[in-house]
């Protein structure tokens, strides 16, 4: 079976995803160090702050995702789910403001792979009701 979105199930995977991310301006962030006694550097420092596009489009972030994915499918992940993983945290990237951060220490992982295997799980419901 190919798990291929469609425009609608992209766009409302997409919606359900991009959420539930935590992604804080640089005011808030410098705001947060200010009130933890930190210098803004130590702040992105400690907590490994980037801009949400790079930390979403990050090699990191995806091998955690995979991870999480097969734990949650409780097997290896094929090439079309792997497919569909990308292109959401692609897609999560390129809609992020340019201005907007957020942090590696996150539950993007378990969240994304929460969401994509219901998505499957639907998908094969899908498949075996045309059956």
């Amino acid at each position: 079976m190919t798990h291929t979105l469609s425009v609608t199930d992209r766009d409302d995977l997409l919606a359900r995803f991009t959420q539930g991310l935590s992604t804080r301006t640089l005011r808030h962030v410098a705001e947060e160090a200010r009130v933890d006694g930190e210098s803004l550097k130590q702040g992105v420092d400690r907590y490994e702050i980037d801009y949400a596009w790079q930390v979403l489009g990050s090699q990191r972030l995806h091998d955690a995702c995979l991870a999480a994915l097969a734990v949650h499918l409780g097997h290896q992940v094929s090439e079309a789910q792997q497919a569909c993983l990308v292109d959401v945290l692609q897609s999560a990237a390129a809609a992020q403001p340019t201005d907007a951060l957020m942090s590696f220490d996150n539950d993007v992982p378990a969240h994304l792979a929460t969401l994509l295997c219901a998505w499957f799980d639907r998908q094969s419901v899908r498949v075996t009701e045309a059956a």
